[in-house]
This record gives structure tokens, sequence and C-alpha cells, in this order.
């Protein structure tokens, strides 16, 4: 496959469904797409991914990082000459940014709460209680 591959090309694949989901809704609905090219678009997809995340390795490794971040697949984007990715990419890890903040909100909501996990179960279970009680207390007046 490729100089980048640790593995033989049958070890790496991606899955069927997903790749002719995304080839489905890029085309138009009157072109249909053989298995062969739905394979060698597999295939291609496989070593972009391999080359990407090889060089943003590298990248995190020069930084003496061991994680990659998305700063390092931007700049491993930049670095292989694919420019015209940036811009979505970009956008997508802006969008990502504002996503994580609200289940950040989220979690300081709990975490501000000043209570205990048990504490904040006892107090729900009172409150089912209550609204059980209510429910039964209107059934029977019914």
């Amino acid at each position: 496959m490729s100089e980048y591959s640790g593995s033989s090309s049958e070890d790496l694949s991606l899955p069927k469904a997903t790749v002719q989901k995304i080839i489905s809704e890029i085309l138009p609905k009157d072109i249909a797409i053989s298995k062969d090219a739905r394979e060698a678009i597999t295939e291609c997809s496989i070593e972009f991914i391999m080359i990407l995340s090889t060089q943003s390795n590298d990248i995190a490794e020069k930084e003496a990082k061991k994680t990659i971040a998305h700063e390092h697949v931007v700049k491993a984007l930049e670095e292989l000459d694919f420019h015209n990715y940036l811009e979505i990419i970009n956008k997508i890890i802006s969008e990502h940014k504002e996503l994580l903040k609200g289940k950040e909100k989220k979690n300081n909501k709990f975490q501000n709460s000043g209570l205990s996990e048990e504490e904040l179960l006892r107090q729900q279970e009172e409150l089912f209680k209550k609204s059980r009680d209510r429910l039964n207390s209107q059934v029977k007046t019914e």
C-alpha cells in the first residue's frame, strides 16, 4: 500500500456501509458507483488517513507531545499541501469547541450545586415520591 503502512492492506479497512453512505450523499441520485470504484475510494481514503496520521504524529513528536492535537493535524495538512482542506477543518474544529463548551456548562451545573451525587439522588427520589403521591391523590378524587 504505502511506506506509511505498518500493516497489510487487508488489515486496514473502512466500514463499507459508511463509505457507501458518504459516496451516496455526495453523488447525484441518478449516478451509480461500481464496486471497484468504491473499493478504490476506500483504499485512497485509508492511504490519506495513514499519511495524515503519520505526518501529524511526526509533528507531535517534534513538540515532545504524546497526544496528537487538532493543531498537529492542521499543520500536517499545511505541510502536505492540502491547503484546500484548511478552511473546512478549522470550521469543524470551531464547531466542536462550541459543542464542548455546552457540555462543560452542563457538567459544571452538577459540580456547582455543591451536593454529592448521593444527596442529588436522594432529592430526585423525593421529587419522584411527591409526584407519585400527587398523581395517586388525583386518581382517588376522580
